[in-house]
């Protein structure tokens, strides 16, 4: 018998300057008491988590997490998603993503990548001494801006781009198991991880590297139209951390797909808080029960229309109502008859 652990919420979209907001105390309260029971922590929110710190002492991410237990919450993970985004960075993508970095490092390509890997490394002590397993991130993208061919790409491209990319992720990778926790790339739609395909060729270029896992979330699938439910078929054994997001695509005759630039209320494909759009959690979370996934279940809000702690406040019930213990007996149990080899080959006249 085994049971996914929830609900979660990553707190990333809910940092702000006003109490409970603004702190980690606050936010962990505020979470407990509606009541989740663990926090997915953004390590680039440095009123949240100081990472050098973490990476260094166990006695203060001890404080970390005792700070939390009174709020009634456990840290489920850390996230790097910012700073794994600037692993990286194609040139046409620099000055929007510098303004992920520290000032020291805008403008500097080559500084700022050394900056996002040293974050990595960072987060993987911290993890090991927060006693987490698993850890969120991005993977950067080198091939984003060729994902629609046109012009056709050259032979070649697309498997350079795959073995730098693994290069510069396999020193992270090697760190991270040198702590015993799994590295989870959110499987997302800017990155060059964005979906099945584009993950088994990077898992390949690292080697089949053990700690190449997956972020699940449901919702970046929906909007490529991909099939979420068989995903976690193929790749369940992969899937080691699970972000619980909703999401609806209503294409026109206007536009579908891409977005035709619209702000994100107008797109045929938006995010949606829980319950609100088209996913389908009842597959999905029985899907996970049928392969007996026991990592967390963490809220991640993102919708375009509802106000956040509504969402927040709705997310609790609504993960909980999905959760599946698994039973560890058979339903037609009762009807069994106790053969025996004897009786089997009697059954079967042989």
């Amino acid at each position: 018998m085994s049971m996914m652990k929830g609900p979660a919420i990553f707190l990333a979209q809910f940092v702000g300057a006003q109490a409970p907001f603004n702190s980690l105390a606050g936010m962990a309260k505020w979470a407990g008491d509606l009541g989740y029971r663990g926090v997915q922590v953004p390590t680039w929110e440095t009123g949240l988590i100081d990472l050098h710190l973490a990476a260094q002492s166990q006695d203060y991410c001890d404080e970390l997490k005792g700070v939390c237990a009174e709020g009634g919450v456990e840290i489920t993970e850390l996230s790097t998603h910012l700073q794994g985004q600037l692993v990286a960075v194609h040139p046409a993508y620099d000055e929007l993503f510098d303004g992920f970095a520290p000032d020291s490092c805008r403008g500097k390509p080559a500084a700022r990548q050394e900056w996002a890997v040293q974050q990595l490394m960072l987060a993987a002590k911290a993890s090991k001494n927060l006693g987490l397993d698993a850890h969120a991130t991005f993977s950067g993208a080198l091939l984003w801006h060729t994902m629609y061919p046109w012009p056709q790409r050259p032979d070649g491209l697309v498997e350079t781009g795959f073995a730098e990319l693994a290069e510069r992720w396999l020193p992270i990778l090697n760190a991270f198991d040198d702590a015993g926790v799994d590295l989870c790339y959110e499987i997302h739609p800017g990155e060059d991880l964005h979906d099945g395909v584009s993950f088994e060729r990077f898992l390949e270029a690292t080697g089949n590297h053990a700690r190449c896992n997956i972020l699940y979330d449901p919702s970046h699938f929906l909007l490529q139209q991909l099939d979420y439910v068989q995903f976690i078929d193929f790749y369940h054994e992969h899937i080691k951390m699970f972000h619980v997001k909703d999401a609806e695509f209503n294409p026109s005759g206007r536009s579908g797909l891409y977005g035709g630039y619209q702000k994100w209320k107008d797109r045929p494909g938006r995010f949606r808080s829980l319950g609100d759009g088209q996913v389908d959690f009842s597959r999905i979370f029985s899907q996970f029960a049928k392969y007996d996934f026991e990592g967390w279940a963490v809220l991640e809000w993102e919708c375009c229309l509802k106000h956040p702690e509504d969402g927040a406040r709705e997310g609790v019930d609504f993960i909980n109502q999905y959760i599946i213990r698994t039973t560890d007996k058979a339903f037609d149990d009762f009807a069994g008859s106790g053969a025996d080899q004897a009786a089997n080959r009697r059954i079967l006249g042989i």
